[in-house]
């Protein structure tokens, strides 16, 4: 926390309540349910929104919340997000709310660098008091109940003082995008502390310190008896690597969990070329098979979690505006402990026995690890 507090200047916090939100459905009924109480403001950010039957109900509550007199703000990425057409947009903007959009792509700055810069983050913020935060976009693809393919994913409902922090990488951002400073004074209700140490890591090419990067490597380094890692796309830098390694040649049981079939071939052929590697030293690695994973979460002994926006690769610490929540408590360690061992028990374990990959596959993972930079 004394590392994370130091590279993003946000403070430690505390949480009063977490749930772990597993899977789209659970997801959405929380967000929906958390929508429906608000009274003075609600502020969205997000990757991905899609027009389809996840989106439009989600879009009709935040109208109906408008109408009722609830400041509603809605952050979109513009490349994320290019789905969303004038006609869907409509309704928000007749009831009043205020849309921005991150980095929008024009054609006479197509060239600039900021194009390949993209806000990942995933928040939502309740009057101030309830925010959602974690892996999950708005769209069928993560949905169960109307998509049975859906991604394996987690997010996370949060109340306490935490909450704050939240709120505060939205107005940034919000800043940032629209030019636009928030100083209502309502934004920010009376703080509940809680118990549960918890501190927000926002992360981005706008600062050289990498802090989700770092805060996650210093985690593994620190551990003492396990690192279990859940991510849908495996490219680590030789600093994540190393941290991996020297943690399973320690005696640590450090497992790293991917999809089997990913929706990125490139990335999934680069993430094979690590596996030698990782299994010589004795890191377990694990795909899982049902469908996409897409769940972003490191769990460092029986106590402290990472869990957020953030897939353990170059883009996400580099390149992507990315939000997760470092958090300390037992309770909350051994939920996410039984989460991955439901995620584990859907697995198939990479053995260094196993039948050697055709050499031209060999090949051609290797040659796409030359990609690893901006993957």
């Amino acid at each position: 926390s004394h590392l994370a507090q130091t590279i993003t200047h946000f403070a430690p916090s505390s949480a009063v309540d977490v749930k772990l939100l597993v899977g789209g459905e659970a997801t959405y009924a929380a967000l929906h349910e958390a929508i429906a109480g608000a009274k003075h403001h609600l502020h969205l950010e997000y990757y991905i929104f899609e027009p389809d039957q996840t989106g439009m109900p989600l879009r009709d509550a935040l109208v109906a919340k408008a109408r009722e007199g609830v400041r509603v703000r809605l952050l979109l990425d513009a490349v994320g997000s290019a789905k969303l057409s004038k006609s869907f947009l409509a309704p928000l903007v007749d009831a009043g709310v205020e849309i921005g959009w991150f980095h929008p792509v024009k054609l006479r700055r197509i060239w600039r660098p900021r194009i390949n810069l993209r806000n990942h983050r995933k928040i939502v913020v309740v009057d101030g008091c309830i925010a959602f935060t974690g892996g999950i976009n708005i769209t069928d693809d993560e949905n169960e109940a109307v998509n049975p393919k859906a991604f394996h994913d987690l997010h996370m409902r949060v109340e306490g003082s935490i909450v704050r922090w939240l709120q505060l990488a939205f107005l940034e951002d919000w800043h940032y995008a629209t030019g636009t400073a928030l100083r209502d004074e309502k934004l920010w209700p009376e703080p509940r502390e809680g118990t549960m140490l918890a501190h927000a890591l926002p992360s981005g090419p706008d600062s050289v310190w990498e802090s989700i990067h770092r805060v996650k490597v210093e985690a593994i380094h620190q551990a003492d008896k396990r690192v279990w890692l859940v991510t849908p796309y495996f490219v680590p830098g030789e600093a994540a690597r190393m941290a991996l390694t020297s943690a399973a040649m320690r005696g640590l049981d450090v497992r790293v969990v991917v999809p089997a079939r990913s929706d990125s071939i490139l990335v999934s052929a680069a993430a094979r070329s690590y596996y030698d590697e990782l299994l010589a030293s004795g890191v377990r690695v694990f795909e899982y098979q049902p469908r996409m994973l897409h769940s972003k979460a490191l769990l460092v002994d029986d106590d402290t979690c990472v869990v957020g926006s953030a897939n353990f690769d170059h883009r996400s610490f580099r390149l992507n505006f990315e939000l997760s929540l470092l958090l300390h408590d037992r309770d909350l360690a051994k939920e996410l402990e039984q989460e991955m061992e439901a995620t584990l028990a859907h697995c198939r374990e990479v053995k260094s026995g196993d039948p050697p990959l055709p050499f031209l596959r060999r090949l051609a993972d290797n040659a796409t690890r030359l990609l690893s930079p901006v993957l």
